[in-house]
């Protein structure tokens, strides 16, 4: 397919996706790539996890549909496989938990009748993995998750130039970020894998 290429996934703690609730699409296909907007300016279409498998469930009534919550320092993820994410399913109801996995996929989102919205992962890519990897991973999450803070905070009263700057921006003015939160769920992270 020319012009085709996959979107580089984000590096993103579960309180920070938890946060967010800003969810677009840059085109009006019904088949575009939806990206939600963090507090911290990341623009995810698929994230990259790692964390501890902490429960399975088969809740398909007609064919086989797991949910998975992934924990990680700062919180949970949800995670759902079914018909379309074969291999992810398949992963999942073999799964042993807990045990530590990392999983590559797409961010997606359910708005409830309140009007909340809930983001949840559809995997692509789910493999096992153990204590090293998720420190690796925590490690890495909480440079770039750092990374960003400062960018935000530097950026704030620039112009908005680049994309970068206008997912800054457009971060600042729906999130409103404190970002004492987002700097104590950084050491949180750190200090829950230095225990170790």
């Amino acid at each position: 397919m020319p012009g085709y290429f996959r979107e580089i996934a984000v590096r993103m703690f579960a309180k920070e996706l938890k946060d967010s609730d800003l969810v677009y699409r840059e085109e009006e296909e019904q088949y575009a790539p939806q990206y939600v907007l963090t507090p911290t300016g990341a623009k995810a279409n698929r994230i990259l996890i790692s964390g501890v498998l902490t429960e399975v469930e088969n809740i398909g009534t007609g064919a086989e549909y797991y949910r998975a919550r992934i924990s990680d320092p700062t919180g949970t993820f949800t995670v759902y496989a079914g018909q379309y994410q074969a291999e992810a399913a398949r992963f999942l109801s073999e799964a042993q938990t807990p045990s530590f996995v990392t999983i590559v996929g797409k961010v997606t989102s359910f708005k409830t009748d309140d009007g909340n919205t809930i983001l949840s992962i559809r995997p692509e890519y789910i493999q096992n993995s153990d204590e090293k990897d998720r420190n690796i991973w925590t490690l890495e999450t909480a440079e770039k998750t750092y990374e960003r803070i400062v960018a935000v905070e530097a950026a704030g009263a620039a112009e908005p130039e680049t994309e970068t700057n206008e997912n800054i921006k457009n971060a600042i003015e729906h999130y409103m970020p404190e970002f004492s939160e987002y700097r104590k769920m950084i050491v949180q992270a750190l200090d829950a894998i230095s225990a170790n």
